[in-house]
């Protein structure tokens, strides 16, 4: 009989981050400009918190691979950029729509894929020191 895996806390926790992640970009997004911040941190900063999010759904599908977790976070971010250099007609369409825009983007940018590419990288940096923390405190509490 097949058992199903149980879902680690650490993978609710991480996935749990990405909602708030996507909360906060899509806040920023929505209301940055009118509540007057720079455009800079609105446009790059979304797409930073982008690359985030990215990185945290990348571990949540792929626990306990640092690696692998990053080189896959970078694909799909630099892929999805690359995708808005494809055009049909149905697919512009999407993007005209609020979620077409938060999903997909309108418009390529090399500044877009080095924001998701920063944002992976904090990500991964924090998940990191993170996880060295939590070994030290169980060796600590093991010894």
């Amino acid at each position: 009989m097949d058992k199903m895996k149980a879902i680690s806390p650490d993978r609710l926790k991480r996935f749990a981050a990405a909602i708030a992640v996507i909360v906060i970009g899509v806040t920023l997004r929505l209301t940055g400009y009118e509540v007057g911040l720079p455009y800079g941190l609105v446009k790059y900063g979304g797409s930073l918190l982008w690359g985030v999010m990215v990185y945290l759904l990348v571990t949540v599908a792929l626990p306990a691979r640092p690696g692998l977790q990053v080189l896959c976070s970078v694909v799909v971010a630099v892929a999805a950029e690359l995708l808005r250099l494809y055009h049909t007609p149905w697919l512009d369409e999407f993007r005209l729509t609020l979620a077409g825009a938060l999903l997909l983007g309108r418009i390529f940018s090399v500044w877009n894929i080095v924001a998701y590419l920063c944002g992976i990288a904090v990500a991964a940096a924090i998940d990191r020191a993170l996880m060295v923390r939590q070994q030290r405190h169980r060796r600590k509490k093991a010894g």
